[in-house]
């Protein structure tokens, strides 16, 4: 594919988005705070120069990223909405108003795919750029940070032995009807009727026949898995075919919940890993561990995210901050001079340990330490609004690939919509201020 480029053109025959729309709206000022040629330069560095069909101009792929996590828009969602929004056009760089999609909606996930997290990091940088051009974040803010961990759900169902392996034996004999692959039995409606029971049982709290239950799943699964071995031996074809999916049956037929290690939790997202943060609600969560580093103090704009990051291995949260804080400086280009942490954090691996601030300590501690040790609890509602508002609640993204690349258009979506809030807020203010001139106070 050749490199991108933008030659769009207004078009006689329909109307200017500029004559249509209000010039002074937060998305349209929004747009001309953002320095699209450097966005340009980093996404379009994952094209090589040749023949081939040009991509999407760079523009239209970076509004439409940031305008899916900052509205929490699904693909289907916002190629509908793209049409009908002439704001949403012009934030996207068109300078007519469109009846049709210029793209198809699988494009988003080809570029997605394209340009991976060391790409779409750029767009979290240039939100920070424009906070810090705006007013809503100064250089001071940069320095003192809280960083805290939490789990990224992955849009998979919640994991039972009898379900996993009665979607593997499901799955193992659809594909072996596709392949033309013939079997003994494929134990379908015994199945179904088995996984079934077991949870029926359970909820009886009849245990010793749940178990009976499990135990015949298991026996047919192990079953088709040999019945498959036997047809596709010598055959390298379908050993290549089945590999994949037979190696995630046998792991699911033999894994034990009282064993250590990693297991399968889901058959269509294998990297999927079990994480308990000790909640009451939600003793155990499926996904991936994200760091989030927002500042302790309290900017203009709201608290924006300076850091997100997947951390795959369900790593031990002291061990992820030396790395963390190592990229944020290296993101930001400002260094950190205190960084504050939960208990969660105690026996961290950072070089610089007099940096660190744990809550709950007491040595060292002055008043202006306490106070901002007091706002660490601040990264919380943070990691709430990204999980509610900016599709970070329900990952639907493929592979470890996509767990970094969510955390981090997640991250952009949510300091977008702050700079959006930020301008209105201005926009009003200015206002406000020009009716005070035109009409000044009477005196009596």
């Amino acid at each position: 594919m050749g490199r991108p480029r933008d030659d769009r053109q207004k078009d006689l025959l329909r109307p200017a988005l500029d004559q249509i729309i209000d010039l002074g709206h937060p998305l349209v000022r929004l747009s001309g705070k953002i320095d699209w040629g450097f966005l340009d330069s980093r996404f379009s560095s994952v094209c090589q120069p040749g023949p081939g069909q040009p991509g999407l101009p760079t523009r239209l792929v970076a509004g439409l990223f940031i305008l899916k996590h900052m509205h929490d828009l699904s693909d289907e969602v916002l190629c509908a909405r793209w049409i009908e929004n002439p704001y949403y056009q012009y934030f996207c760089g068109e300078l007519s108003f469109c009846h049709k999609l210029p793209f198809d909606r699988s494009s988003l996930t080809r570029w997605r795919q394209r340009l991976g997290e060391e790409q779409l990091v750029a767009l979290l940088q240039e939100s920070l750029s424009v906070a810090h051009k705006t007013g809503a974040l100064e250089t001071k803010d940069l320095q003192r940070v809280a960083v805290d961990t939490t789990v990224q759900p992955k849009a998979i169902a919640h994991p039972t032995d009898a379900r996993l392996m009665h979607r593997a034996l499901e799955k193992l004999v659809a594909l072996a009807q596709r392949s033309g692959v013939p079997l003994r039995q494929s134990y379908r409606r015994v199945a179904k009727r088995a996984a079934i029971m077991v949870g029926r049982y359970i909820h009886a709290h009849q245990f010793k026949r749940s178990r009976k239950a499990l135990k015949f799943l298991r026996t047919r699964l192990g079953r088709v898995i040999r019945d498959i071995n036997r047809k596709i031996g010598g055959r390298p074809e379908l050993e290549a075919r089945f590999g994949h999916l037979l190696d995630l049956a046998v792991k699911v037929r033999l894994q034990d919940h009282r064993r250590r290690g990693p297991k399968v939790y889901s058959l269509h997202a294998p990297e999927v890993e079990c994480i308990g943060k000790g909640k009451a609600r939600a003793p155990y969560e499926f996904g991936c561990k994200v760091s989030i580093a927002t500042p302790v103090t309290q900017p203009k704009g709201g608290q924006f995210v300076l850091h997100a990051k997947a951390l795959h291995g369900n790593p031990f949260d002291g061990h992820t901050l030396g790395p963390v804080v190592a990229d944020l400086e290296r993101f930001t280009g400002v260094e950190t001079r205190r960084i504050h942490v939960d208990k969660g954090y105690r026996g961290h691996n950072h070089p610089q340990k007099f940096r660190v601030w744990i809550s709950g300590q007491v040595r060292r501690v002055t008043a202006a330490i306490r106070r901002e040790m007091k706002r660490r609890a601040a990264v919380e509602p943070v990691i709430g609004h990204m999980k509610a508002e900016h599709r970070m609640d329900r990952n639907y993204l493929k592979g470890r690939a996509g767990d970094r690349i969510n955390a981090v258009l997640a991250a952009a979506g949510y300091n977008f919509g702050l700079l959006l809030r930020w301008l209105t807020a201005i926009l009003r203010a200015l206002i406000r201020m020009f009716a005070l001139i035109a009409s000044p106070p009477q005196i009596a």
